[in-house]
């Protein structure tokens, strides 16, 4: 799809409608529903200990390069997600920045605050969202794009993505829901290409969004202009325990374990989706995009609560992202949209 200009940044996805009850079944989340383990809350407890000195990197740092066989120049700790991509919009005096859609508009949130317009390359939900390389204009000097994206889920080749790599170019990889693939033979973390950066966040896998924490990896020229852009201490001293307990083989084991069964858990869901007939992209994130027109309104009469994500370039309002839940949760989804054709 050619690019066009982002005329209008739009806000992140809202739920289905403000103000969602306690009475709901929700289906808008996008963490673990897993409790976060043992070891994770030592690290956290550890960490509100450790309160009492100023938060060091240093240990975290070393961690995640050591989880992915990088330097530790190539790693910026960061506090999650959010502040990765506002620190990037701030990092360089971008001309050209171009944000494939759809996926979550933070990155144009913050490119505006920071002054700058992006433009918008769509992926079609008539190829399933794949990304068509020869969109990207040539003189683009910042693409970003979502692995696996949300709200899509869909997931691109790496060698897809390698490919829009080039002098003069910088290119972001938010690898947010990575961890939900297993064997993650598309992640990028790995991989040192120039200008390549790769964005990661404990808030899904690990389900703490409450302690924002994550980090950026690659190309250190790039990332040593993100790090002049972070204020001294932003990442908590918590946070960093838990970056640190994260990247380490335990928490690769159980992350395996996770991965793989919120695989067979959406397995069952897009197989119930689809014996009702109901269009569901090929996802590989904690969650689906199903087209059902006016249903998600139907599902809130029934008790369930379904995301909406019109707000995002590229869908309306016939597509609704559906969490991958428990399969009796499933079997109430399924339940209800059985008795209704409003989707049709």
């Amino acid at each position: 799809m050619p690019a066009e200009p982002a005329s209008v940044v739009c806000p992140p996805p809202a739920h289905e409608e403000a103000g969602t009850g306690g009475d709901l079944l929700h289906h808008t989340d996008d963490r673990s529903p897993l409790p976060r383990p043992d070891w994770l809350d030592r690290s956290l407890r550890d960490g509100v200990a450790a309160c009492t000195s100023y938060p060091d990197p240093t240990v975290a740092q070393r961690a995640v390069a050591r989880r992915h066989d990088r330097r530790t120049e190539d790693v910026l700790v960061t506090a999650g997600a959010t502040e990765a991509s506002f620190l990037l919009a701030r990092a360089r005096p971008w001309q050209r920045p171009v944000v494939v859609h759809p996926q979550l508009t933070t990155p144009d949130v913050a490119l505006r605050a920071a002054g700058r317009t992006s433009i918008h390359v769509l992926c079609r939900p008539g190829n399933g969202f794949a990304l068509e390389p020869d969109s990207i204009p040539a003189d683009a000097d910042l693409v970003v794009i979502g692995n696996p994206a949300d709200p899509t889920g869909r997931l691109h080749p790496a060698a897809t993505i390698r490919a829009l790599c080039r002098p003069g170019r910088v290119v972001v990889v938010d690898e947010s829901f990575m961890d939900f693939v297993p064997g993650q033979p598309d992640g990028l973390a790995g991989h040192r290409v120039t200008g390549l950066l790769v964005i990661r966040t404990l808030a899904k896998l690990w389900s703490m969004p409450g302690i924002p924490a994550g980090y950026v990896i690659g190309d250190p020229a790039v990332l040593a202009d993100l790090r002049a852009q972070q204020p001294p201490w932003s990442v908590s001293t918590p946070a960093l325990h838990a970056i640190a307990a994260t990247a380490g083989p335990e928490a690769a084991r159980e992350a395996v374990r996770r991965a793989r069964r919120t695989e067979q858990h959406r397995r069952i869901l897009v197989d119930g989706l689809s014996e009702l007939g109901v269009e569901v992209t090929a996802s590989s994130a904690p969650f689906v995009l199903a087209r059902l027109g006016s249903a998600a309104r139907i599902l809130r009469g029934q008790g369930i609560a379904v995301r909406r994500v019109d707000t995002v370039p590229g869908l309306d309002d016939t597509w609704i992202r559906i969490t991958v839940p428990e399969p009796p949760v499933t079997r109430h989804l399924i339940a209800a949209l059985g008795v209704h054709t409003a989707w049709r």
